[in-house]
């Protein structure tokens, strides 16, 4: 696919985060990307970091390799590059990855009888059902019916009420905690700051909130969650220090929504139609990117933003998954 070059120089240089907090003068140098005065965050960069780390920590392992099940039911050609794209990964860094694929017509009572063996099975450490499912299948159902322990995508309840009451234990959904580390990893400072979450899912914009709002490192923000029925919306985005649209619409976030040296985080990922490209379209945010990129300090693209950060984190998960199973 062909891609828009989104940026005009690389370099590596000294950044010094700009902040009211007195306690905040260290700095330290990271990988960016030059937008005249903008920086680009880079999920691919901050992503490779995580799996190196991971990487070097199975290299490290006594025992076996830490093991994935990763489930697909049905053909639908999006979910089956997203596992592709997670297998692959797998195997860069050393984990086992268990690719189970199902027909469409796969009852609900036969996927949870998988769910219930691999549960039992002290080989696997991370079971993975890629979404959506058919719709003879229960989401919520499948997601309760995968050990807490092994809920390596953090959406069980179990993993949701420790991320919601502050439990450092449980499994913290990916996206969230991915745009948590690259928040951290570009030293943007979170505590004391207005985060504004577009989208209220509970695969990013609930989580996302728990996990900005923790006291401790990369929390301690104000958070506000926004979604389809908020009320001068507008004026709400324009209040954010750190702006992360996730609501699935193509350029919604406008220029005139963000204000001056905000942050902006942008999770949504949309075909649009263009003619020019091999495929006859391209994939833009949920960011209006090219005119919104002229008023923030930092922006993550579309894409090379988040995505990138989703599957690093799923493999610092299944890593964990290990390490609680074997009791290390």
């Amino acid at each position: 696919m062909d891609e828009v070059d989104l940026v005009d120089e690389v370099d590596e240089i000294e950044v010094y985060y700009l902040s009211t907090s007195s306690t905040r003068s260290t700095s330290s140098t990271v990988s960016i990307i030059k937008l005249g005065l903008r920086m680009l965050i880079d999920g691919n960069v901050v992503a490779k970091k995580v799996q190196e780390r991971v990487k070097e920590q199975i290299l490290e392992l006594k025992e076996r390799r830490p093991c994935l099940a990763v489930i697909l039911v049905g053909n639908n050609p999006a979910s089956e590059i997203y596992i592709r794209r997670k297998t692959l990964a797998c195997e860069e860094v050393g984990i086992t990855s268990l690719r189970l694929a199902f027909p469409a017509e796969l009852s609900e009572a036969d996927l949870l009888k998988e769910l219930h063996r691999l549960n039992k099975d002290p080989k696997v450490d991370g079971i993975l059902v890629q979404l959506p499912l058919p719709p003879q299948i229960h989401t919520a159902k499948v997601i309760q019916s995968i050990s807490p322990e092994k809920d390596v995508d953090g959406f069980h309840p179990t993993n949701m009420g420790k991320l919601l009451i502050g439990e450092a234990d449980g499994f913290v959904p990916c996206t969230p905690l991915g745009i948590q580390k690259m928040l951290q990893h570009y030293e943007i400072q979170t505590s004391g700051k207005h985060a504004v979450i577009l989208g209220r899912s509970n695969i990013v914009g609930k989580p996302l909130a728990a996990l900005l709002m923790q006291p401790r490192e990369g929390g301690n923000a104000t958070v506000t969650i926004a979604h389809s029925k908020t009320e001068d919306l507008q004026k709400i985005c324009h209040s954010a220090d750190i702006l992360i649209a996730a609501i699935g619409q193509p350029r919604f976030v406008k220029a005139s929504m963000v204000k001056k040296g905000a942050v902006v985080i942008d999770v949504g990922i949309n075909k649009i139609d263009d003619a020019s490209t091999k495929s006859g379209y391209r994939l833009v945010g949920d960011v209006d990117f090219e005119n919104v990129k002229e008023k923030c300090s930092f922006i993550s693209p579309v894409p090379g933003g988040v995505g990138p950060m989703t599957i690093a984190m799923l493999l610092q998960n299944t890593l964990a998954g290990y390490l609680k199973c074997t009791k290390q």
